[in-house]
């Protein structure tokens, strides 16, 4: 078999425990280090001009969108791959230490994967009428919808001039005894108010970051395609935000995000392809008879009282090369009565966190299958690497997610290693979780195609790669 169709061929795996015994299970995947390195040296995204539009597509009642990388957005500012790994491990470790904040110590679920530094994909907006084109972070672990406005008395750089509700002509305020003022005040992660009548809000987050201003309905362009009445935050007052986005995207499982807000247009259903190392554009699709793929692997979602806006699955074991670590007990991973442990699916996260226990297991069983690989020292969070720049190619063992009902998810090997510098390091990309929350980063994500049904409360995995 040629070594180029071995770089190219199919590794997603996805099955059953039903299948039958003759089924054999995927243990090994190839790695193709060169193209990787290579891809990584040549990787130096040019800034998107400002008056660049991310093509959108609708038809009937779907939507899709560009998903756009951040360095799409900010530019690459990084002298070589190890600056650009320090980078992401430090938002990384932002973002994940305000989910615990906002999950285990406050019982809270809204906050943006700006505020902690770890926005890492958006999309394309125009808001308001004549459109005023913004970059927006699209959140999965987020159920709100904000931009910055004018006049805006506190507010952090963004790349396109800030939104003016005064020349927009679809701009309206929301009345503070409206139902969709009930519906945000309801709510303790919202903190809001009222001010001459017109609904007020807070958003406070984990880091001391911060949107304040009044919910408002306003028209959201997409490409051709315009969206009326989309209650969004007019943020004039806010912190802690960067690279240039004029705010955020909710996707999580609320009734004020996005998707929820589409409603019979998306079906309660979206998918996504995110961009990758190696391809800086991915794809955002709304709409059930799009998103909503035959042939995928669907696995139930979980609601967690204190985080409900946050997309849990039932992750119940891990496995290395085609075997499950009985090591590892379901207990690990579950999502107890008072709302601590479970898995989160995070687009916002890089790399996964497991518990402690669990990734120790991982760890080890990884090492064990993959002994003839040479060893490197540690970098940063990444405890487990080797120094592979003087191969085309080798061959890794896999990892597997088990998950409640018998579904299997089985990565290949780029979603295993990672490369950590120029020189050929590269690096298990998996870290332990001192608090008991697991959460599926997006690094393991990369080329899967996901679909979040948070109507029918299910997730699923393929059947495409992207």
């Amino acid at each position: 078999m040629p070594p180029f169709f071995l770089f190219l061929h199919l590794t997603l795996y996805l099955s059953t425990t039903s299948l039958p015994s003759s089924s054999a299970a995927v243990k090994f995947d190839y790695l193709n280090v060169h193209g990787i390195l290579l891809s990584s040296a040549r990787r130096h995204y040019h800034r998107l001009p400002p008056q660049r539009h991310a093509p959108a597509t609708g038809g009937g009642k779907n939507l899709t969108i560009e998903l756009l990388h951040r360095e799409l957005i900010a530019g690459n500012p990084y002298p070589t791959s190890y600056h650009r790994i320090n980078d992401l491990v430090r938002r990384d470790d932002r973002r994940v230490a305000a989910l615990h904040y906002r999950i285990l110590d406050f019982g809270t679920d809204v906050f943006s994967g700006l505020d902690q530094g770890s926005g890492e994909y958006f999309v394309r907006a125009g808001v308001g009428t004549p459109p005023s084109e913004q970059y927006l972070v699209v959140d999965s672990g987020s159920d709100f919808v904000w931009v910055q406005c004018e006049p805006c008395s506190q507010c952090y750089a963004q790349s396109e001039p800030v939104f003016d509700p005064a020349r927009s002509g679809s701009f309206s305020s929301v009345a503070c005894g409206s139902p969709l003022c009930s519906l945000l005040t309801a709510s303790s992660k919202y903190v809001g108010g009222c001010a001459a009548d017109r609904c007020q809000y807070q958003v406070t987050y984990g880091d001391g970051s911060s949107t304040r201003g009044a919910l408002a309905l306003e028209t959201l362009a997409f490409g051709d395609l315009s969206i009326s009445e989309v209650a969004i935050g007019c943020g004039h007052q806010n912190r802690g935000l960067f690279v240039g986005a004029g705010g955020l995207l909710g996707l999580g499982w609320g009734p004020l995000s996005f998707v929820s807000q589409l409603g019979g247009m998306a079906g309660g259903a979206f998918s996504y392809c995110l961009p990758s190392r190696e391809s800086p554009v991915g794809e955002l699709v709304f709409g059930r008879s799009k998103a909503v793929a035959a042939g995928a692997v669907w696995i139930p979602l979980l609601r967690n009282p204190r985080a409900p806006g946050f997309y849990y699955v039932g992750l119940v074991g891990v496995g290395i090369g085609g075997a499950r670590l009985e090591i590892v007990r379901e207990e690990e991973f579950q999502l107890t009565s008072e709302g601590r442990g479970g898995t989160v699916l995070d687009t916002g996260t890089a790399v996964t966190r497991l518990p402690v226990a669990a990734y120790a297991a991982l760890r080890e069983g990884f090492v064990a299958e993959a002994g003839g690989l040479p060893s490197a020292a540690a970098v940063s969070i990444f405890d487990t690497c080797y120094a592979l720049g003087g191969y085309e190619s080798v061959r890794v063992p896999t990892l597997a997610f088990y998950f409640a009902g018998g579904a299997e998810l089985t990565l290949p090997a780029r979603n295993i290693l990672i490369p950590v510098d120029d020189a050929g390091t590269f690096c298990f990309a998996f870290a332990p979780s001192s608090s008991g929350l697991a959460i599926i980063g997006n690094i393991q994500q990369e080329g899967i195609q996901i679909t979040v049904d948070a109507a029918n409360g299910f997730l699923g995995f393929g059947p495409n790669t992207c």
